[in-house]
Parts: structure tokens; sequence; C-alpha cells
């Protein structure tokens, strides 16, 4: 599997139970930073409402994530965020709830509700993208053998990320994961470092 999905750009939804509104916004994101920038922005940008309750996936091993409750019962807020990232199978994103109250308490299965319910919207007025695992390659070649370098480039279309042309020539090749040990065997006497 060389595959992830992720959103394409910022989405936001909003969900009301008994005039408690919940806004909720969808980022794609790549780091934790990122991930808390946009969290603080958001809790400046809204610092008049209750809570600002988010959770994050990233990698595409889904294996770094986080769901918090700020302040609300513990498990009512951030993991319902989380179930909904999980059951759309994304990452690389972050969702944030906001939430308004509206002076009547939800009880625990109404804020869980709830905030699942915010994210699902939030998600709804998303663009689920599917992208590559890709994988980076160093090259070092004499410019006698730029001929053979560039018809396994033009045959196998990696991205080219950088190149140097001089008396030793470089380039760094980024292409999909799976197609990695093809374009090395291709490659085996010109590469410069194992990637």
């Amino acid at each position: 599997m060389d595959t992830y999905k992720t959103i394409k750009a910022k989405a936001e939804g909003t969900y009301t139970e008994k005039r408690s509104k919940f806004l909720a916004f969808a980022f794609p994101i790549k780091t934790i930073d990122e991930a808390k920038v946009i969290i603080a922005d958001i809790q400046k940008k809204y610092y008049d409402a209750r809570h600002a309750c988010y959770a994050y996936m990233l990698g595409p091993e889904r294996e770094v994530f986080r769901a918090n409750d700020n302040g609300e019962p513990s498990g009512t807020a951030g993991k319902p965020i989380l179930g909904q990232i999980n059951s759309n199978e994304l990452t690389d994103i972050l969702i944030v709830v906001v939430r308004y109250f509206g002076g009547i308490k939800l009880g625990t299965s109404g804020l869980i509700v709830a905030y699942r319910q915010a994210a699902i919207e939030a998600l709804a007025n998303a663009t689920i993208i599917e992208k590559t695992i890709d994988e980076d390659l160093t090259i070092e070649f004499d410019f006698e053998a730029m001929n053979t370098v560039m018809k396994v480039v033009k045959d196998m279309q990696p991205q080219i990320i950088s190149q140097t042309y001089d008396n030793l020539c470089s380039m760094t090749l980024r292409i999909r994961k799976s197609l990695m040990p093809q374009m090395k065997e291709r490659l085996k006497d010109y590469l410069a470092t194992q990637a």
C-alpha cells in the first residue's frame, strides 16, 4: 500500500444542538507544529467560545495522532472527532470543533453525538484526495551518462527535485514508493547514497 487519503483544502461545517453551536474546521496538515499553530489561531479567533476541541492524525502509516477534549468531560469531544478521521481513513488532517454553549447541558452522550456530527459536517464539505507515498533518490553520474539517465527519467516519470550539471552531474528524483525498487535497479550504477 503506497497511497493514503487526506483532504485537499480547509473545510468547515456547523452543527446546532439545544442552542449550543458547534463550528467545525478541517485542515490538511503535515506536522504537529502546524497543528499547534492552527489550534492556537482558532482559540484566539474564537476566544469567547467555551471549548475548542480537536483531533489530528499524521503520516501515511497513521501512527501519530492526538485527541483533546479541551475541558469537556473526558472522551466526549476529541475521541468522537478522531473517530470520524478514522472512519474516513484520513491522515495529515486536523479537525477543530469550537463550541458555543447554549445554556442547556447536553450530557455526555449528547456531547459525543454533537462533536461527532460537527466533524461529519466539516468532512462532508471537504474534498478527499488520495496521495502517493513517495521516496527520494539521489544519483551522481558523468556527463557522458546523461542520455542513459534521462531515458530512465523519461520512462519512469519521477519528479525531479534538484539537478546539477557539471563534470559530475547530480540529480534527486522523487517517485512513488512501489516504483522505487525498479528505478533503483535501472539506475544502480549511479546511486550516490542509499535513500
